[in-house]
C-alpha cells in the first residue's frame, strides 16, 4: 500500500528531531554491531541497513561517534540524516508485510 503517512508510530520528543540513520558495510561483524547500536538508540529498523526515530541532537552526536568507532578504518559509509517535522509529513512509502 502506498501511504501519505508511515505506520511508523515515531515517538516525539520536544528535544529531538526524527533521524534517518543508514550505513553501506561490507563487514557482516560490524554491520551487526550498528545495527545493534541503532536499536539500543530506539531506532526502527527500515530497510536492512535503514534505521528511523527521535534522536536528541547529544544523541546525534554520540551514535554517530560510536557506529564511526565502531567500524574504524574498514570500508564503509555511515550517515545520519535529521528531518524536520514538515518534511517527515510529505514522506511517501510503500509498504507489504510479508505474509504470515
Amino acid at each position: 500500500m502506498t501511504t501519505a503517512h508511515s505506520p511508523l508510530a515515531i515517538p516525539r520528543s520536544p528535544f529531538a528531531m526524527i533521524c534517518i540513520l543508514i550505513y553501506d558495510i561490507t563487514d557482516n561483524r560490524i554491520r551487526t554491531r550498528i545495527a545493534d547500536l541503532c536499536l539500543d538508540y530506539g531506532l526502527e529498523r527500515i530497510q536492512y541497513s535503514a534505521f528511523v526515530g527521535d534522536l536528541s541532537a547529544a544523541h546525534q552526536r554520540e551514535i554517530m561517534r560510536r557506529a564511526v568507532s565502531k567500524l574504524g578504518a574498514r570500508a564503509g559509509r555511515i550517515c545520519l540524516f535529521p528531518i524536520g517535522e514538515r518534511e517527515w509529513a510529505l514522506r511517501q512509502e510503500h509498504h507489504v508485510p510479508p505474509s504470515p
